[in-house]
């Protein structure tokens, strides 16, 4: 019990156990950082026990029963067999619900607090046994160590577990369908880059610093933004950010308007920056957004605090028209946008995609298997599914559907 309730256990909820107070837990969470010296203890008092019901079966219990049925009139060999056979039978049987199987279930049930209450009387038994444990630990380790198994074990938790769990706790009621589907959007956020997040170039409404009044204001009433980026002239060169709102106000003024006056300026990030660095950088602006560049100085969009969000909680529709990322039809097959991030196309359809592809959208994944711009109508089969480009905006992949491939049918 005590061996299955530490190997079990949580260290997150020992923690909290022990910040509450509980000795055991901390105990316990020692004896879980040195897992060889433990099972060395645990194994002691199991073979401890082991030996002396085997040896006070037989040499007790299975004597005097024998003598009882000798008594009854059984011949010796008889009685001898059936005396020792029926209390091996019946010590191992109690044994194994005793000894076993109701205490495991026992560990199985409440890990934390088993292994919190049961850590102090297996700190004790190391101590009295401390040579033979010393010995066995040793020995385990040396023979590890001819296995080429040197060095701890791998301890760490993967993504992969995490979402088991967070589909577990699910599954129980333990959170709602929406908060596991943002906490996996946080994780997939970790793992984005600016080229993951960004609002890309050719999306990105800006304005002229030569731009007259009446432009600006045509642009303005275009765009649902409250920051507008503002443009270099014709070159991609970007300036700066201007609030819509200090705009209309000197309007409203009647004031001359000077836009590079009315620009501020925003940090600027690498196409290459992890989400973290790039939340710090927004939060240390009062304009909520952030520039990206590429390694040659060329502007490659913007971040807000808006695709942070989005990342995380899946896209916002504008009026009805944006479109989703990815549909299911009735056929089983998907309707995909080609700007649908490939982390999230990942988890719905598990198209296996390297650790740091150079891709971060499933036009990328398309072009990256194609390695060409490809014509309308054109497909190729991928792991089990087939991707068609089905609609194309310019040279831009717009749609793609994806269709599962029968078995009968490799092509």
């Amino acid at each position: 019990m005590s061996e299955l309730a530490v190997v079990s256990a949580r260290s997150a909820r020992l923690k909290v156990l022990a910040e509450a107070g509980h000795k055991g837990a901390a105990t316990a969470i020692r004896l879980g950082e040195n897992p060889g010296r433990f099972i060395s203890t645990v194994q002691i008092g199991i073979t401890l026990v082991g030996v002396l019901s085997g040896a006070f079966s037989g040499a007790t219990l299975g004597s005097r029963l024998t003598q009882w049925l000798s008594a009854q009139g059984m011949t010796e060999p008889l009685a001898s067999a059936l005396g020792v056979g029926s209390v091996v039978v019946l010590i191992t049987y109690l044994s194994l619900i005793v000894g076993e199987l109701v205490p495991k279930q026992i560990a199985l049930r409440n890990p934390e607090l088993v292994a919190a209450r049961m850590a102090g009387t297996m700190v004790v038994l190391s101590r009295i046994c401390a040579p033979l444990v010393w010995l066995l630990d040793g020995s385990g380790r040396a023979v590890l160590a001819l296995l080429g198994q040197k060095g701890s074990g791998n301890g760490t938790v993967t993504d992969e577990e995490i979402k088991t769990v967070l589909a577990e706790a699910q599954s129980a009621g333990v959170i709602e369908s929406e908060e596991s589907q943002m906490i996996s959007g946080v994780m997939r956020l970790a793992d984005r880059t600016a080229r993951g997040l960004m609002t890309p170039r050719r999306d990105v409404d800006a304005i002229g610093v030569d731009d007259t009044v009446d432009e600006i204001r045509e642009k303005l009433n275009e765009s649902q933004h409250s920051r507008m980026p503002v443009r270099n002239g014709n070159s991609d060169e970007i300036i700066g950010v201007m609030p819509v709102k200090s705009f209309y106000d000197a309007l409203a003024r009647g004031a001359d308007i000077d836009i590079r006056a009315l620009t501020h300026e925003v940090p600027i990030v690498s196409d290459l920056a992890g989400a973290i660095d790039i939340i710090q950088s927004i939060r240390k602006t009062s304009q909520h957004m952030v520039l990206v560049y590429d390694e040659y100085g060329h502007f490659e969009g913007i971040v807000t605090s808006g695709d942070i969000l989005e990342a995380i909680t899946g896209a916002y529709q504008e009026d009805g028209e944006e479109e989703p990322a990815l549909l299911m039809r009735e056929d089983g097959s998907y309707l995909v946008a080609g700007w649908t991030p490939i982390d999230e196309f990942v988890e719905h359809i598990r198209v296996p995609v390297d650790d740091d592809p150079d891709f971060t959208t499933v036009a990328g994944y398309v072009l990256d298997e194609l390695k060409r711009i490809p014509s309308l109508g054109e497909s190729f089969v991928k792991n089990g599914w087939k991707f068609e480009v089905v609609d194309l905006d310019g040279r831009r992949i717009d749609k793609i559907l994806v269709s599962p491939v029968p078995l009968s049918d490799p092509d």
